[in-house]
């Protein structure tokens, strides 16, 4: 019999890395609607610009955040077709089980 082949997840691994911190999150949720500035980034999250910078690039290298320079600045913006990408690979996996699922006791 045929093994079901998964599809490759690497690419929303990354971007579920990304998402799992607080700071990361805090960053996407103040992206939502606009493109801010690093500076304003820095003001409201209180954080060292090395750590942000960090942030920054952690998001920005899984693809879920998109930059542009502008002078001697960044800006930053959320990329909606990366969201839905990885929000689509969790999906597949809850429709798969709501066709698939049989609760059934194997054991115990």
């Amino acid at each position: 019999m045929p093994k079901t082949q998964r599809p490759d997840l690497s690419q929303a691994l990354v971007r579920y890395r990304a998402l799992s911190d607080e700071t990361r999150m805090q960053i996407m949720h103040m992206l939502v609607g606009k493109e801010r500035c690093v500076c304003e980034l820095a003001d409201a999250l209180s954080v060292s610009q090395p750590l942000l910078s960090h942030h920054l690039k952690t998001l920005r290298e899984s693809g879920l955040v998109q930059v542009r320079r502008s002078g001697r600045w960044m800006h930053y913006s959320l990329d909606a077709d990366a969201l839905d990408e990885a929000a689509g690979a969790l999906a597949e996996v809850a429709a798969s089980h709501r066709k698939t699922a049989q609760i059934k006791r194997m054991c115990c």
